[in-house]
Formats: C-alpha cells, sequence, structure tokens
C-alpha cells in the first residue's frame, strides 16, 4: 500500500490527475441515542463495507453478513488505523503512524492489501472511541503531574485531545476509502435555557476540531410534519430550520436527505445539480432594505 501523505519529490498535480484521483468519502453520522445511525450499516455494501465495532452493538445489525472488527482498547485502535491509513512519513519511526508503527502492524496483523477488497470503513462509535482513549490516557506518564506525580486532570484531557484529533487526521488522510464515524448526539442547554445540540466526545478540542477533519457531517433525526405520518431523515447542511450539526463539502446535498446512507454517498459522488458550484457573493435584495432582517434571536 503506498503512503497517503505523500513523500518524495515535489510536483504539481494536474487537474486532469486530481480529476481521475479515486478519493473517499470521510463523514460524521450522528443523531440522538436509538434513532438507528449503527442500523445505517445495513443500508451499505456488505461485499465492500469494513465494521469497527467499539460500541459491542452487534444486536442492531445481527442480521448483516459483512466482516467485522471489535476494538476494546485504545491500542488496538490507533493500530488498526495506521493499518488502513497506510504510513505518513511526516512522522518518525518511533511515532504512532509513522513508518516504524505501520511496519510492525502489517508484521502484526499481515499485509495492508488484505484491506483493498473494503470501499468503505465504517466505525461505531466515536463516543466510545474517546472513552477508550480517556482510560489510555489517565494511565500514560505525561498525564501525571510532574511535581507531585499524581494524576493531572489537565494533562490528561490535553493527551486525550491529541491522541484523538491524530487518530481522526489519520483516517481522515485514508486514500479512496470512505470513513464514516458514528457519533452520539446530546440536546443541551446553554446558560439562558436555549437548547442547542453537540456530540458526546470526551473533551472539548476534538469535538470543536471534528466538523474541520471531516467532509461530510450529517445527523440523522426524526421529523414530524404537520400532516402525514413521523419520518426519520438526514439533515446534510450547515445552514438549517433544525439547529443541528451538518456540513456538506460536495455541494450536491440538500438541507433534508433519505434515511439511507448507501444511497446519500452515490449522491455525493454523482453530478452536481446545477453543474459546477459557483457561491454568490451578492446579498439578497432583503439585505440592502431600509430595515434588514435582523439575525434569528438577536
Amino acid at each position: 500500500m503506498s503512503a497517503p501523505f505523500g513523500g518524495g519529490p515535489l510536483r504539481i498535480i494536474t487537474a486532469d490527475e486530481r480529476l481521475r484521483e479515486a478519493r473517499g468519502i470521510k463523514g460524521v453520522l450522528t443523531g440522538t441515542s436509538g434513532i438507528g445511525k449503527t442500523t445505517q450499516l445495513l443500508t451499505l455494501d456488505q461485499q465492500r463495507t469494513l465494521f469497527l465495532n467499539l460500541e459491542a452493538g452487534e444486536l442492531a445489525v445481527q442480521g448483516w453478513p459483512g466482516d467485522e472488527i471489535r476494538i476494546r482498547d485504545w491500542d488496538v485502535a490507533r493500530d488498526l488505523a495506521a493499518w488502513i491509513g497506510g504510513a505518513n512519513p511526516a512522522m518518525r519511526d518511533d511515532q504512532s503512524y509513522g513508518p516504524g508503527h505501520f511496519a510492525r502492524v502489517c508484521a502484526a496483523f499481515g499485509p495492508a492489501s488484505q484491506l483493498d477488497k473494503y470501499d468503505t470503513v465504517f466505525v461505531d462509535s466515536i463516543s466510545v472511541a474517546s472513552r477508550i482513549c480517556l482510560q489510555w490516557c489517565k494511565g500514560q506518564s505525561q498525564a501525571q503531574s510532574d511535581r507531585t506525580g499524581k494524576p493531572d486532570l489537565r494533562a490528561t484531557y490535553g493527551l486525550l485531545g491529541q491522541e484523538m484529533i491524530g487518530w481522526l487526521t489519520h483516517l481522515q488522510h485514508t486514500p479512496a476509502k470512505n470513513i464514516w464515524l458514528v457519533g452520539l448526539l446530546d440536546r443541551k442547554l446553554d446558560d439562558f435555557g436555549k437548547p442547542f445540540f453537540s456530540m458526546q466526545i470526551e473533551g472539548s478540542k476534538t469535538g470543536l476540531e471534528l466538523p474541520g477533519i471531516v467532509d461530510e457531517v450529517v445527523t440523522l433525526t426524526e421529523l414530524r410534519p404537520e400532516k402525514g405520518d413521523p419520518f426519520r431523515a438526514f439533515i446534510c447542511t450547515t445552514i438549517n430550520d433544525f439547529g443541528l450539526p451538518a456540513k456538506d463539502r460536495s455541494g450536491r446535498l440538500s438541507m433534508i436527505e433519505p434515511a439511507h446512507l448507501g444511497r446519500l454517498m452515490a449522491k455525493i459522488r454523482g453530478p452536481r445539480p446545477d453543474g459546477v458550484a459557483r457561491l454568490n457573493f451578492d446579498l439578497p435584495a432583503a439585505a440592502t432594505a431600509p430595515n434588514p432582517p435582523t439575525t434569528k434571536g438577536a
């Protein structure tokens, strides 16, 4: 497996080469507990999908006949990320995800070419991954006070942020594979009693930086129209009517999409509805009126 992070002499990649490159979709699938996030695995190609199971949640997908790896500790989680993502030549041999780490993992797990059969890696869940990582961090010397030798909470969470961001970034650089990270969504109240949503991840650093790492953030939710029965759907755009976390770098998704991850990926890879997307920097007429609209909630 070639290193996805580059290496070798610097060269310019032409537009034709870039457009021919096979690129995977890197996304986060979030939603409240019990909404059916793990069940989205059933919408994916069972022969081309690898399920990384941190949740021990096989009951929701017990009928899914695809391949699965169960993860219960952080060392295994890091090794699997190195195996899937390849070696990062920017790292030293003694650092995580560097060439030395990749070589050791291949010696233990077998050649990384075994993973060529998979187009998609479904990680369930990042919420549990952060808890496993936190337990690992608590046992590291970097998380102890130099003066007292006792646990240092600030150092522990600093190490947690470094480990989680490194893990996620390495998975994000995996060439030609779709990586979907499942995460639990919490509904909270701010200091003024206004509700907001945030992902359930240990430590604030990971939750803040995660949307910038991935290409897509979709929230699975239940919508209740004024007429008709409730239904589940994906909320896919940053500007949406529900205050839910979402993001679409592809420019191909509508605010509301059917709750089917397989079809969502097909739409992301498909042609743009209006050809090449263009940003419109002109203000709408309402914004230049004598009494322009105010921000909602202001």
